[in-house]
């Protein structure tokens, strides 16, 4: 791993966004499991698992496997050339720029009409959004930054932390996979049940770091407790940092209640969560930095 790839990955995402969408890692994903899907049965339960986690364990080996190979193909160049290699493939796996400017967009349209603001915020949720009110749009549009913040940034970091981009790459592949295939639905209840837990498990350490950092000074124990209200191990953490972090309420109708006692959230506060996740990021790419030159001094000596 390098502390170099980390900045540039950094402020090529600060600065240019993403990549073309033809060379992007997480489209060649998507690609890959639209094609397994249509060989992966929904029942019997049995096959329906077993097929959904054969198709899914090929692709995290090819994830791994082209991470490896990138790390092999620069080991012996100049520490100059293999940052710039390495950031720039890292800076994909990361989508730190694009959360923050899609909230921003859900804010702006909110500005013009409740459509419109549904409209938006239907780019980064999965929930039905005919129907919801203004204070939902928003609540709707805080949450998915929050646990953004988890899964595009401080989780991506994390495992290039911990495996360098092999492990990078494995990550974002499960958590695409998650995001296409771990569904409750009669489709993909069995057939994407190792797409889900794996996504849970690689989740579990980055979900909670994510939580503490927004909630400052808040106790673990109410943390903990608030988190617990969702169905998901991992989404409720971030999404309950935030939430006390600000004070605000918020929620998912017929499903969970997060801090029920805060306010219902405004311009104002989603202006706040912008911030603060801003400056969240930043501390979590010099976090990533501090540990690669870190580890990279150890491993020198």
């Amino acid at each position: 791993m390098s502390a170099g790839a980390v900045v540039v990955a950094g402020v090529l995402d600060a600065t240019l966004r993403e990549p073309p969408l033809r060379l992007h890692p997480v489209r060649l994903i998507g690609r890959y499991l639209d094609r397994v899907a249509v060989g992966v049965p929904s029942q019997p339960p049995r096959r329906a698992t077993v097929s959904g986690g054969l198709a899914w364990g090929a692709g995290a080996v090819a994830a791994l496997a082209v991470g490896a190979a990138l790390e092999r193909a620069v080991r012996d160049a100049p520490a100059v050339g293999r940052d710039v290699v390495l950031g720039l493939a890292l800076w994909p796996l990361l989508s730190g720029r694009m959360l923050l400017d899609e909230v921003e967009a859900v804010d702006r349209a909110l500005a013009v009409d409740i459509d419109a603001g549904r409209a938006a915020v239907s780019r980064i949720v999965s929930r039905d959004v005919v129907g919801l009110s203004e204070t939902e749009v928003r609540q709707a549009a805080l949450e998915s930054l929050s646990e953004n913040l988890s899964d595009s940034v401080v989780a991506p970091l994390f495992w290039y932390v911990v495996g360098g981009l092999p492990a990078a790459a494995l990550y974002r592949f499960v958590n695409t996979a998650d995001a296409m295939w771990g569904y409750r639905t009669e489709r993909w209840r069995h057939a994407g049940t190792v797409a889900a837990r794996a996504d849970d498990l690689l989740n579990l350490v980055p979900a909670r770091v994510t939580g503490v950092a927004l909630t400052g000074r808040t106790s673990w124990a109410r943390l903990h407790r608030e988190a617990r209200r969702t169905w998901s191990p991992n989404a409720g953490w971030p999404m309950a940092g935030l939430a006390l972090r600000l004070d605000i309420r918020l929620g998912k109708p017929a499903t969970y209640d997060l801090n029920p006692g805060g306010r219902q959230p405004t311009a104002a506060d989603t202006a706040a969560a912008l911030r603060l996740v801003r400056r969240s990021m930043c501390a979590s790419f010099a976090a990533a930095a501090a540990v690669a030159a870190w580890r990279g001094r150890r491993r020198a000596r």
